[in-house]
């Protein structure tokens, strides 16, 4: 609606009912008229001016956010540019990092074929100290069952001619040693067979021996002073016997004397003395010689030879048949047989030599 219109209307509602229409409305029509330009203007001004301060305001709004724009601008170029700076730092060191990795592959590659060819050497090395091993424990083997088979040799050769069952068996047990550093079992069973003629050898005495070998020698010394039997008691022994009559009857008619002027009691008594010493000599050559048969024989005659020569009533006399008895009652050891574990190990040699042999023969063929 114009204000024109509104000044019209305002003017009819206040005549009043009695005054005419027409000449009110001329008389108020001119002032009203000039008020109402009057707010019209200031209405339009006041609007000019909050449109122009709209405007400014918003000009000053977008020239602020034009400006923070700006700088969020160059802050956002900024950052663009550390981050391209950045981005190109990253692509040469990963340029870097792939040569680096190019360069590590080739080395890994370089590394990789040496330890193959590390790897074959250390194979071969294996292969040729397994080798050399072999032939070092076969020649170990080797040099040991020698000695053992010499000690064995040695020991039965040593009992054979001195009967030193001592040193025989210190050399069976020398053999045990020597055999037990053998790594090859198939020899560990010969051990029991050493051990069985060890134990034979070590239940003959050698104290008992040089005891024995000992007591032969005193009595031969021993000898030398018994007193022989008186010649009193050997008439009247021979009185008792016929024949003993008989002999003293010829005695009477025929008598033999001594050409060299000796008196015969001290010619017999040199003799029973010599045949008595030789018959404990012979004991000790039957004892060192292991000879049992003969032992005990010449032990009975000369025992045999004191009683007949010597005077049995003398303490002296009593004490060398004493001793001969006590030597007739310690026998020497019945003879120990060697020999049985030396065999079993040159069988046991024989066959082991030939295993190489038979296996080559079966690896040649097809």
């Amino acid at each position: 609606m114009s204000p024109m219109s509104q000044d019209d209307s305002f003017s009819r509602s206040e005549a009043p009912d009695g005054a005419p229409s027409g000449s009110s409305r001329a008389r108020s029509a001119s002032p009203r008229r000039g008020s109402g330009t009057l707010a019209v203007a200031l209405l339009l001004s006041l609007v000019a001016i909050g449109g122009a301060g709209y405007v400014g305001w918003r000009q000053w709004q977008q020239a602020q956010d034009n400006a923070a724009g700006n700088t969020a601008l160059q802050g956002l170029q900024r950052r663009v540019d550390s981050l391209e700076s950045v981005a190109k730092a990253g692509d040469s060191e990963r340029n870097l990092l792939r040569q680096r990795l190019g360069d590590a592959d080739q080395v890994n590659r370089s590394l990789r074929e040496e330890l193959l060819s590390q790897a074959e050497r250390t194979r071969n090395l294996e292969d040729a100290v397994a080798k050399l091993s072999e032939k070092t424990l076969s020649g170990h083997d080797a040099m040991l069952l020698d000695e053992t088979e010499s000690l064995l040799r040695m020991a039965k050769e040593r009992y054979d001619l001195f009967h030193d069952a001592q040193g025989a068996a210190a050399a069976y047990a020398l053999a045990d040693q020597a055999l037990a550093a053998v790594n090859d079992g198939a020899f560990s069973g010969l051990r029991q067979s050493i051990g069985a003629e060890r134990e034979a050898l070590a239940k003959i005495q050698p104290a008992s021996l040089d005891a024995s070998l000992t007591a032969l020698s005193a009595l031969r010394t021993a000898v030398l002073e018994l007193p022989l039997k008186p010649l009193d008691t050997a008439a009247s022994d021979a009185s008792n016997s016929h024949w003993s009559r008989i002999t003293a009857a010829i005695g009477n008619v025929v008598k033999v004397q001594r050409t060299n002027g000796a008196p015969l009691s001290v010619a017999d008594a040199r003799f029973a003395r010599e045949l008595t010493a030789i018959d404990l000599a012979q004991a000790q050559a039957a004892l060192l010689a292991s000879d049992r048969d003969a032992y005990a024989a010449a032990l009975k005659r000369a025992d045999t030879g004191i009683a007949a020569q010597f005077d049995t009533n003398a303490p002296a006399v009593q004490q060398a048949r004493t001793q001969l008895a006590t030597l007739q009652a310690q026998q020497p050891s019945a003879p120990v047989q060697l020999g049985a574990a030396l065999s079993e190990l040159r069988n046991l040699r024989a066959v082991h030599a030939l295993k190489p042999a038979s296996a080559s023969a079966n690896g040649a063929k097809p």
